[in-house]
């Protein structure tokens, strides 16, 4: 068998290499995409020497290769295009009918004239909630002094960072208001200077305040100006990023996370990151909730999102009478932002009821025992939170909704502070259609914790200002609209004057 003869092949792999080459493209970073359709665009350049350059000029072809996994993508990636091209006309029009509704929802919704603001029960809170014991302040905030002492000395009052202690002893009432109110407008000049940091510490540090309950006759009055604080803090933070927000045209009322730009985000999730970082619960509690509008500039869900969070969080106060007032704040300040949100407002209150009995526990009852105040005086400092709170949830409620949280009231011992409060709270409609069965509730509580002539006094004015025709009245018997008037401004007026007791009597023919 004749053999083969093998013989190599020459070749030439220089231009094998040349010709197999792939061809370059240059592209840019923020379109660049391992998946994504690979798009060629010629850019030609034009770069003229200088007069008097001895240098001449060259073309630089270098560029940074761009890293896939920090690229930007000008939309949803190839992958997902495929699955979402079918389901994006449904999801547009599902997604846009839950706004509408959502938005109807939100305008039926809305607080009415019937409504009675918290601004109409400060200056009540403050003239009723007084004290003669001397107070104190206590803050610990940086100055910009005490950091250049501390730098120039080894030793001075400044603690260590810059922070210097502030404490106000023997204050009268008077004076500890005027402190605060000094504090607020330190507060809004700080903001104007654009010292931020600062105005944050001044939150912070007052907010803190409210934890405190050596004077406790004085506490209500105390949240009402210490929250005043808050308040001027959430406004000024809402303005500032909704000024970011109107570079171009003012944002309208009714606006979207998508018509919020980048900035602004950014600029109020630092807020929210900075919040966060409190280590004490109440401040970080009160400042987060302070600016609970501001969610709307980062996500649709935010608040009602935030809403329950912040509810679980009151859990951690261990004093009942913070406890209860940190729920007022949070109740108010979801009234005015998302009232729409009712299960927020249920949850605070079914939650007050797991923590009533904490009232009447040990160490309520050693500091009063302390503080030398008696159990019925010690009640009424809850009155304005829980009536506040009972307002918000019954306002526009279903009487399905009414009857449960009066069963579950029922149900607990020593609730003539909660009878009284829903009495007050409650729509004077439904009480009086139920007045058989609050007199019944009424006789059951005991005299010791509070006193019943207040729940008959509560009973008496539901009756007086409700609509007589839910009552029962014959028409031809049914009492004139001036005589209810009078009735009503009679009844107000003695129950506000002797401390929530029991109207004076009146005649029947008195007009």
């Amino acid at each position: 068998m004749a053999s083969v003869q093998w013989h190599s092949r020459t070749r030439n792999y220089g231009a094998e290499s040349r010709s197999c080459r792939a061809t370059a493209v240059t592209v840019q970073s923020g379109d660049y995409h391992p998946l994504k359709p690979i798009t060629v665009t010629d850019s030609k350049s034009c770069r003229s020497a200088r007069k008097g350059s001895t240098s001449s000029s060259s073309s630089s072809s270098g560029s940074v290769i761009p890293d896939p996994l920090s690229s930007m993508l000008e939309g949803t990636d190839p992958l997902s295009l495929f699955a979402a091209a079918g389901e994006t006309p449904a999801l547009s029009h599902s997604s846009s009918s839950v706004e509408l509704a959502r938005t109807r929802g939100d305008k039926e919704e809305e607080v009415g004239c019937d409504f009675e603001p918290w601004s109409a029960k400060r200056g009540e809170i403050l003239a009723r909630f007084t004290t003669t014991e001397k107070l104190s302040i206590n803050l610990f905030m940086g100055s910009e002094k005490s950091k250049s002492e501390s730098a120039h000395s080894s030793g001075g009052a400044g603690r260590p960072g810059g922070r210097v202690s502030e404490e106000l002893l023997n204050l009268s009432q008077q004076d500890y208001a005027n402190r605060i109110e000094e504090l607020n407008q330190s507060l809004k000049e700080a903001w104007a200077s654009d010292q931020k940091v600062k105005a944050l510490k001044i939150v912070i540090q007052c907010s803190k305040l409210l934890s405190d309950t050596s004077v406790i006759l004085f506490y209500p009055s105390k949240f009402v100006l210490i929250t005043n604080i808050l308040d001027t803090f959430g406004r000024l933070v809402y303005e500032r990023i909704w000024s970011m927000c109107s570079d171009p045209a003012p944002l309208p009322d009714s606006f979207s996370v998508d018509d919020v730009n980048d900035t602004a985000k950014e600029t109020c999730l630092n807020w929210f990151f900075k919040i966060a970082s409190i280590r004490e619960l109440i401040p970080r509690l009160y400042v987060e909730a302070a600016i609970l509008k501001c969610n709307r500039f980062v996500s649709k869900s935010g608040i009602q999102e935030t809403l329950p969070r912040l509810t679980a969080m009151i859990r951690g106060i261990g004093d009942p009478l913070v406890g209860v007032y940190a729920r007022a704040y949070l109740c108010r300040v979801g009234m005015e932002v998302a009232p729409h949100l009712k299960d927020s407002l249920n949850k605070n209150f079914f939650d007050l009821l797991a923590s009533f009995r904490q009232i009447h526990g040990d160490s309520v009852q050693n500091q009063l025992v302390i503080q030398r105040v008696e159990i019925p005086v010690y009640l009424t400092l809850y009155s304005p939170a829980i009536h506040w709170i009972l307002q918000c949830v019954a306002y526009r409620a279903p009487d399905l909704l009414l009857t449960e949280m009066m069963e579950r009231c029922k149900k607990l011992g020593n609730n003539a502070l909660l009878l009284n409060s829903i009495m007050w709270a409650f729509r004077p409609e439904f009480v009086a259609a139920r007045a058989t069965d609050f007199i019944g509730m009424i006789k059951e509580c005991d005299e010791a914790g509070f006193p019943k002539h207040l729940l008959f006094g509560s009973l008496g004015r539901s009756l007086a200002c409700a609509d007589p025709r839910a009552r029962g009245y014959p028409s031809s018997t049914r009492p004139g609209r001036s005589s209810r008037k009078c009735a009503v401004h009679r009844t107000t007026s003695t129950v506000q004057k002797s401390g929530w007791s029991l109207p004076a009597a009146t005649s029947p023919k008195e007009k």
